[in-house]
């Protein structure tokens, strides 16, 4: 009787999600009323505390610090500047200011827990240059839709702290798993690149420029840099916790902008304001997804579907195929973190039952969330780039231009799971 309830409540949260209810209200209703219809009133008084103990959570606190961070480079203008230098060493390869996307993606995404932000913040420095260049715009398009996605994957990321605070796993470690797979996603994705421009006498190449400029240019990659070894360093080698680390970057951070002449009362405010409202929709969200957790484990739904599941008898791998096709489909029709909040609970306890690790799992939700960032009709990112492209055309554009990433995503996944030393090696050695 539970789980026909709960497996009613869950059709019934999609809907609200597709309908366009916020999905922190979606998921309080389904976790309330899921839970009087299995326990009655009585089940009320088991709120309270819960959203008492999330709210009190000191690992939350990384939340705001990582968007405060990520909003003072993009503020500062040190991310215009990067996109600058790394044009200088990337431009003259085949495909020119694409590869220069993918790289500005991959380093603003050190520094920023957003997808949504990496590729918004990129696309705006780069897409009217490429434009005025002569640049393919579904190429463009597609670079950048793509390489924002590798703002959650590179850490810092926001939908890390997610997974680790619903299933209880160390986010320093999760932050240090996404190091390998993150850059070697952004080399496939390079050589994607240059796969497809080499040979191509059409191909837009940017013009060279002199060792003595290009080193000249190198000075604006330091503060990116500090930064991502400041916070990375503090985590690997034990000296700080994630929150720690959070703070220790956002202080180099502020020194930057100091440095730069930009740290002014204005930068301050919009930056402050920007968090408040990004880190606020993101702890409602944690809060409801830990009221639906709330009713599925008094209800044991997710002990009764751990038990059908290895009955039976899928091996991990096979649980892991039927997962990508699970969350390809759903990443059609969800965003990010509704696909999080709404199916980690379940499948957490599934996967972990057949012996996959955690931490394996953490980076194989992340990349499955990427595919949703790009996936029509609802890729956050296609949007976003769309929304910002300086010309007319329309949004297939975006669609088709990050059609062969999408793919990449689902045959590195695949590389993922033959070799998941990829993801465990590095988080093995932390002190």
């Amino acid at each position: 009787m539970n789980v026909t309830i709960i497996a009613l409540s869950f059709f019934a949260m999609l809907a609200m999600m597709l309908l366009g209810l916020p999905i922190a209200v979606s998921m309080v209703v389904v976790g309330i009323v899921g839970g009087i219809g299995a326990y009655g009133a009585p089940f009320m008084d088991s709120i309270a505390p819960v959203i008492w103990g999330v709210q009190n959570d000191n690992l939350l606190t990384c939340v705001p610090l990582f968007v405060l961070l990520g909003e003072l480079l993009l503020r500062s203008g040190i991310a215009d500047r990067m996109y600058v230098a790394l044009s200088a060493w990337l431009g003259g390869l085949p495909g020119g200011l694409l590869h220069t996307n993918i790289g500005s993606c991959a380093l603003f995404a050190a520094t920023s827990g957003s997808s949504v932000a990496t590729a918004a913040t990129i696309g705006t420095v780069a897409l009217p240059s490429l434009q005025k260049r002569g640049y393919p715009m579904r190429a463009s398009l597609g670079s950048l839709a793509a390489g924002g996605t590798l703002g959650i994957l590179i850490p810092p990321s926001v939908n890390m702290i997610v997974y680790g605070s619903l299933t209880n796993n160390s986010i320093g470690k999760l932050f240090i798993a996404g190091i390998i797979p993150g850059l070697l996603l952004t080399a496939c994705f390079m050589l994607w690149i240059y796969g497809s421009n080499v040979g191509n006498a059409n191909a837009v190449k940017e013009p060279p420029l002199s060792m003595a400029q290009k080193l000249h240019t190198l000075t604006f990659l330091v503060p990116p840099f500090v930064v991502f070894g400041i916070v990375m360093g503090s985590l690997y080698f034990g000296i700080a916790t994630a929150t720690e680390s959070a703070a220790l970057g956002v202080i180099v951070a502020l020194f930057f902008v100091w440095q730069m002449g930009k740290l002014n009362w204005e930068v301050l405010r919009t930056c402050f304001i920007a968090t408040a409202r990004v880190s606020g929709m993101i702890l409602l969200i944690i809060m409801a997804a830990f009221i639906l957790n709330l009713t599925i484990s008094l209800t044991g739904v997710a002990d009764a579907m751990t038990k059908w599941v290895t009955g039976l008898g899928l091996s991990a791998t096979a649980l892991i195929l039927a997962l990508i096709v699970f969350y390809l489909i759903l990443g059609m029709f969800m965003d990010v973190l509704s696909m999080q909040v709404a199916t980690i609970p379940i499948t957490y306890p599934i996967v972990t039952a057949v012996g996959v690790d955690p931490i394996w799992y953490g980076i194989f939700i992340v990349l499955m969330c990427e595919m949703g960032m790009i996936t029509p009709p609802v890729g956050m990112n296609l949007f976003v780039v769309h929304g910002i492209r300086p010309d007319k055309g329309g949004i297939e554009d975006a669609i088709w231009g990050a059609l062969p990433y999408a793919v990449i995503m689902i045959l590195f996944t695949l590389l993922m799971m033959a070799w998941p030393s990829m993801v465990t090696w590095l988080p093995g050695k932390m002190a």
